[in-house]
């Protein structure tokens, strides 16, 4: 039994002792963590531009679609009157009747 209780206090002893980072393992934790920036926050920017980048490319994309549909539908309105003008209009000339 004696054992036993030698046994906790050298336990509880050591239990108080502190033990603190050495110089050497604060240095190498700081060096990873900036190492691990160092890679991350790059990729983070370029991650960022690119979505930017994209979302103004959809915009004006959408925007070039929009108009070639009304240049369609000016094309075809041009194409109706030149067909009044070319074919209608010369039958209702004076000098055809």
């Amino acid at each position: 039994m004696d054992e036993k209780v030698e046994l906790l206090e050298l336990h509880d002893e050591e239990q108080k002792h502190e033990q603190n980072l050495s110089f050497k393992t604060l240095v190498m934790v700081y060096l990873a963590m900036f190492v691990a920036l160092g890679l991350l926050l790059p990729k983070i920017y370029i991650a960022n531009q690119i979505y930017y980048l994209s979302r103004d490319i959809a915009e004006i994309s959408g925007k070039r679609d929009v108009l070639l549909e009304e240049y369609k539908a000016l094309n075809t309105r041009l194409e109706n009157l030149r067909y009044k003008n070319q074919i209608l209009n010369p039958l209702q000339d004076p000098q055809w009747k």
